[in-house]
């Protein structure tokens, strides 16, 4: 289906995405390193990928092989990072794949100095330590031995990081975790491409080497960035409810008589989180409110007055207002990250620069 004619659609603000990369490595004093899992966070990883790379980024990150491969796979040719910990079953895939793992064990670092010996390749790494996050990583008092071992299996170790737990919520724990990382750069020498700080570490602390996704996709309000995402939809039917007519599942709502009633088709399959939306934004920039529940394929909202079939609706909007990511992920008690990545793929994207 041509995105003209499409019912339903995602918008990315590529000229959004520079400004906000623009704003990041101001502030940063070394490599920002764009971070595109679960799909840029809903975003579209393979367009956005392809367009750092052409506006200067030296490497993007990734969580998973898969993620990987199929930016190779979409001719991405540039430095990929696999975040968190490499198992040793993915050893081969990350290695033909030409993809950069980070090791956080011996287990993975002897299958991956195995399987590149198997295949003729010079393996590459990075080395995870953990801060106080205890989630995945050596220790960090044990950085330095965790190396030998490591590179003794032939591996070139190009970086060493560790993830901050606390940025935003506990800054005396952060400062704790930059103390020890401090530490292992210290014993491990400078001949490494180190990184720790995330968005938030970055905007409220600065730092050096980061990692950024939440405040690349501008979901961070306070600090001059710009969502880049937005959802539009055209009506699929449009009427005038008679008093006592109830809407949607439940029939939750109940007309007093004379409502004019919108039915757009996208629901909580298309990741509109049930009980968190509460307004669309109308053709001429009005809200209008959520009538009765969301279903799995359409929402129904109340309109000022009747419109035609092609009008468009911002089901949500690049901003911080009441019709923004954010504020659908404050009604449901949680990060705008949990809900960017629900958004469907059923949804085309269209990425916009102008």
């Amino acid at each position: 289906m041509a995105l003209v004619e499409a019912r339903a659609w995602m918008e990315v603000d590529l000229k959004a995405l520079w400004a906000n990369w623009r704003f990041l490595s101001a502030r940063a004093k070394g490599e920002v390193i764009p971070v595109l899992k679960a799909d840029a966070y809903g975003h579209g990883a393979l367009p956005l990928a392809r367009f750092l790379f052409q506006k200067g980024a030296r490497r993007v990150a990734v969580a998973a092989v898969g993620e990987g491969r199929a930016l190779r796979e979409g001719g991405v040719e540039g430095e990929v990072l696999l975040l968190g910990s490499l198992h040793p079953l993915e050893a081969e895939e990350a290695l033909r794949w030409g993809l950069t793992p980070t090791l956080s064990t011996l287990e993975a670092a002897e299958a991956l100095a195995g399987r590149a010996r198997a295949l003729g390749l010079t393996p590459r790494a990075h080395l995870k330590v953990d801060t106080g996050m205890n989630r995945v990583g050596f220790p960090w008092e044990e950085a330095l031995p965790a190396l030998r071992a490591v590179e003794a299996l032939g591996i070139r170790v190009e970086g060493v990081y560790s993830h901050l737990a606390t940025a935003g919520e506990d800054a005396a724990f952060l400062e704790v975790q930059r103390r020890r990382f401090q530490e292992v750069r210290k014993a491990l020498g400078e001949g490494y491409f180190y990184h720790l700080e995330n968005s938030l570490g970055l905007l409220l602390h600065g730092g050096e080497n980061v990692r950024v996704g939440l405040a690349l996709y501008g979901l961070v309000p306070g600090f001059g960035l710009k969502p880049i995402l937005r959802l539009l939809a055209r009506p699929t039917l449009v009427k005038r409810l008679k008093a006592g007519d109830r809407v949607g599942y439940g029939g939750e709502y109940v007309a007093r008589g004379g409502e004019w009633l919108a039915t757009l088709p996208v629901g909580y399959a298309d990741g509109l989180p049930r009980g968190a939306v509460a307004w669309v934004r109308g053709p001429s920039g009005a809200l209008c409110p959520v009538a009765g529940r969301i279903s799995m394929d359409q929402t129904t909202v109340l309109l000022p007055g009747p419109v035609g079939l092609e009008a468009v609706f911002e089901v949500f909007s690049p901003d911080f207002g009441p019709t923004g990511l954010l504020a659908w992920a404050e009604a449901r008690g949680t990060i705008p990250y949990e809900v960017a990545v629900h958004l469907s793929r059923r949804l085309p994207r269209l990425y916009l620069y102008d």
